[in-house]
């Protein structure tokens, strides 16, 4: 296995007291690998919520003291608690359609998003094979809500999920892959040691003024809308 895929960053900032304090309060280095990854997995999926961080490229420290991230920044987050108990993992990056975000992300917002969003999911050593891990994304309440919403749906892309089937996703973690963005993905830029050599590579979502507009004002409508719906209010 190489070395670096256990190794911090200054994104898989791990070493930082917050995320050593919940490491050691929740005993995940005593728990059997497959309970060790599950464990991680459901804390980032749903004591994570989803929600819009003020950028992709936030060190795992900042996404943990925000509560909220979504595919990216929750992904940040996962490696970082993986690799701080001793799992070794990557990061696969791809853009997705941002077609998919429609009725999560409304209005201005949607209309400044490039059409292809940078997307991301987890990737951990488990068995004799890389299992993918992307079901972490949406938060069991939030994706509750949406299957209430839209109980007469199968195929379905929207509202942060694109999915072959909104009912039944394959979201749970059983020892193998997880997906709930997969359909929408449009280009497959492969496997990183880190999320830091990922965005060095391609950047991030928005820049300049976008960015700032972003960050300073339509970030927060975004996560409102994003509680509304959780709370089916939507």
């Amino acid at each position: 296995m190489d070395s670096n895929l256990l190794k911090p960053t200054p994104l898989l900032d791990f070493n930082h007291p917050g995320i050593e304090s919940l490491i050691a309060a929740r005993s995940w280095r005593a728990l059997p690998e497959r309970e060790r990854i599950g464990a991680i997995y459901d804390f980032v999926r749903n004591e994570i919520a989803f929600g819009y961080n003020v950028a992709d490229d936030l060190p795992a420290s900042r996404v943990l003291a925000d509560g909220i991230g979504q595919c990216n920044t929750k992904g940040t987050l996962f490696m970082a608690l993986l690799r701080a108990s001793g799992i070794a993992c990557r990061l696969h990056g791809f853009t997705i359609d941002k077609a998919l975000q429609k009725g999560a992300v409304t209005g201005l917002a949607y209309l400044l998003a490039p059409r292809e969003i940078l997307h991301s999911w987890v990737e951990v050593r488990f068995g004799e094979r890389w299992v993918e891990l992307e079901g972490f994304i949406l938060d069991a309440a939030y994706l509750g809500s949406l299957k209430r919403r839209f109980k007469d749906s199968k195929s379905f892309c929207g509202f942060g999920a694109a999915t072959p089937d909104l009912q039944r996703p394959q979201v749970e973690w059983n020892g193998g892959d997880t997906y709930i963005q997969k359909e929408g993905i449009v280009r497959d830029f492969g496997a990183y040691d880190s999320p830091d050599a990922f965005y060095a590579a391609h950047g991030t979502n928005l820049g300049g003024i976008k960015r700032w507009l972003f960050e300073n004002l339509i970030r927060q409508s975004m996560n409102r809308n994003v509680e509304r719906i959780r709370q089916g209010l939507v």
